[in-house]
């Protein structure tokens, strides 16, 4: 699916939320990855084979597909 080089981690690799983000709805709150993954504003994900993550916000930090610029 990845076609970045050097090449996004696997949906199912440590550090997949770092793949490129390939499509952004900020008002409603995704953006998907070129790895397949969903990741929402709450920090939940929804991977490719359907699997939802729980959210899991660490303390102080903001996930960067969803910053905007001022």
């Amino acid at each position: 699916m990845c076609e970045h080089q050097p090449r996004c981690p696997s949906a199912d690799a440590p550090g997949h939320a770092t793949a490129h983000v390939v499509v952004r709805h900020v008002s409603q709150g995704w953006s998907r990855l070129c790895n397949g993954v969903v990741l929402f504003e709450d920090t939940g994900e929804l991977l490719p084979d359907r699997r939802a993550v729980q959210p899991h916000r660490p303390s102080g930090a903001r996930r960067t597909a969803f910053a905007t610029a001022a």
